[in-house]
């Protein structure tokens, strides 16, 4: 017994001396370093695109594995296991297995669902190194990709090819020109439909490129056919955007949030508005925002007067958990508040990360998931309001795996404790397929989810956690549509409508006085819902709002504006 114990405060000991972290950021030695570094060549990887289209998974879709490095910050990286093998194989990249073993025993954490991976490795930061998951049109064939690592650390550079040796995939590499190119995975992200999004880091880590050869390899490697570039931060000095941004669908972007003035505020503020401006989610809608706190250090400092950079965007998606990174109960409390009213359904579990932290890095920044073979792809744009003149409400999806589709069904209901009825989803081409919720009484919340059944026995929902994560709508009686103007609330002032009459855009300007949510839907005269413009939420000032007549004929529409206090309507006429 005493042996025993002896043996395990030994490997305790041995494991925490080894914790010599690397920065997130470059160390002194390797900024000298980068300028001439050579990535190593991994011969048995691929240096050319993929020979089909590919598809590059999104963060939330089905997951076999997650990557961790057995570095250091060994008291994280054991509650990441702890959690995370319950949803899928965790691939720990590691120098001794048996000490790791050890170290997860004396902690009362399983190791029934671990693969070892014996290499050699530089730091912890695999979600920087770590390969991207991609498919072979769209669900079929998987591979992984990788690019230059941009930190001379050739060890975790050629990490990628350890993980598809395990598991057992092709890897395509850019590191060979002319598809060489430099950059780093919290730097990434994407919807899973070819949208990708980055800092401007991408474009000065890349100078002998121009932006659109980097788009074009990007999409030759990875599917990105709108990659999305936003302005650096001034006190983030790794300029990695899941440390203030965070996708949790393809329609709902998780923004971090600073005191108005402080530090990275007025620039995460403004690549917020650059975005809402200028894009739309790839199903044609506004894309939809949650704040979450950007809190300060334990001693009251943000980071522009020297304090840590602590985040709660810097979580990681592993099936039905999301992981985030923890600092003080004060703060932690609206962060799982918010967490859980954004994705209910998914168990949200909290590690403390107050000493990784001061390194620029947290959970997300330790781990990357690697794809499902053979995944159920489902896509849909969410139902946001509907009327009661709607004779019934439409639920379309794309739904396709390589194993084909047997069937699919929309489960809805008006109350989730009575149960949820199903509608079997008719296909109609090309993947869709389409059922009709009834039409239901003004003021009826309506909740719903998708489940599709593969010929290969596999049974998958969106979102993933089925019935406990359904979507809700409300639906409204349309007799609040009037032909005058409501009065405004006290809060929310229109300047204008410009032009009214429209011919192909109108702009509606406006002012807050305090933040406020605000939802934008198009109505035909007689109380039909024609097109859902967007939910945003705005800060206070003076904003404007594009409506777009395209795909609309001529006629005269109602607008809706509906804030947090009420609903009011603007007639506006489109004459084409």
């Amino acid at each position: 017994m005493w042996t025993k114990t002896l043996i395990l405060l030994f490997v305790v000991f041995q494991i925490g001396l080894a914790q010599t972290a690397l920065p997130h950021g470059l160390t002194a030695k390797e900024k000298q370093l980068m300028p001439t570094y050579q990535p190593p060549v991994v011969e048995e990887a691929y240096q050319t695109p993929p020979p089909n289209p590919v598809r590059t998974m999104a963060e939330w879709e089905e997951l076999s594995g997650l990557m961790i490095t057995w570095a250091d910050y060994y008291h994280i990286l054991k509650e990441i296991v702890r959690y995370a093998q319950e949803e899928c194989r965790i691939y720990i990249v590691c120098s001794d297995s048996n000490q790791v073993k050890a170290y997860l025993m004396q902690n009362n954490i399983p190791i029934n669902n671990i693969k070892f991976l014996i290499e050699d490795f530089n730091s912890i930061w695999c979600r920087d190194y770590g390969p991207f998951s991609i498919y072979e049109q769209g669900t079929d064939s998987l591979f992984f990709t990788d690019w230059i690592y941009n930190r001379p650390r050739p060890d975790d550079d050629v990490l990628p090819a350890a993980l598809a040796d395990a598991y057992n995939v092709p890897l395509y590499q850019m590191t060979e020109p002319p598809y060489d190119l430099v950059a780093t995975g919290g730097n990434f992200m994407t919807d899973g439909l070819g949208t990708g999004f980055s800092s401007k880091l991408i474009l000065e880590e890349n100078s002998d490129k121009t932006e659109a050869e980097i788009d074009d390899i990007m999409n030759q490697f990875m599917g990105i056919d709108r990659y999305i570039k936003f302005e650096t931060l001034p006190y983030d000095d790794i300029h990695h955007i899941d440390m203030h941004m965070k996708l949790l669908d393809e329609e709902t972007i998780l923004v971090g949030q600073y005191p108005e003035g402080v530090a990275d505020g007025p620039q995460i503020e403004a690549n917020l508005q650059y975005l809402l401006d200028n894009y739309q989610t790839c199903y044609g809608r506004d894309y939809q925002v949650v704040r979450i706190p950007m809190p300060p250090d334990k001693y009251g400092k943000y980071p522009d007067e020297g304090g840590a950079y602590r985040t709660y965007t810097n979580g990681v998606f592993v099936n039905k958990t999301v992981i985030i990174p923890t600092y003080e109960e004060k703060y932690d409390t609206t962060a799982f508040r918010i967490y859980r009213e954004a994705l209910p359904g998914y168990r949200i579990v909290g590690i403390p990360c107050d000493d990784i932290i001061n390194l620029d890095g947290a959970i997300h920044c330790i781990t990357h998931e690697l794809g499902a073979r053979h995944p159920v792809f489902i896509a849909h744009a969410k139902i946001r309001s509907a009327t009661e003149t709607e004779a019934s409400y439409q639920v379309a999806a794309v739904i396709r795996t390589s194993a084909g589709i047997d069937s699919a069904l929309t489960y809805w209901t008006t109350d989730t404790t009575a149960g949820f009825n199903a509608l079997k989803m008719t296909y109609t081409n090309n993947d869709s397929f389409v059922a009709q919720i009834p039409a239901q009484p003004a003021g009826s919340e309506v909740f719903y989810y998708i489940t599709a059944f593969a010929s290969n026995g596999k049974i998958i929902s969106k979102p993933l956690v089925g019935e406990k994560g359904a979507w809700k709508f409300t639906v409204e009686s349309a007799s609040q549509i009037a032909w005058t103007d409501l009065a405004l609330p006290a809060n929310f002032t229109i300047q204008s409508i410009y032009p009214n009459p429209f011919n192909e855009q109108a702009i509606c300007k406006f002012t807050l006085k305090r933040p406020d949510k605000i939802d934008f839907i198009l109505y035909s005269i007689d109380g039909s819902k024609i097109k859902e413009l967007g939910t945003r939420i705005f800060n206070a000032g003076q904003h404007r709002f594009k409506i777009s007549g395209q795909n609309l004929s001529s006629g005269v529409y109602f607008l809706r504006i509906k804030s947090s206090e009420r609903s009011f309507y603007e007639k506006i006429v489109l004459l084409k």
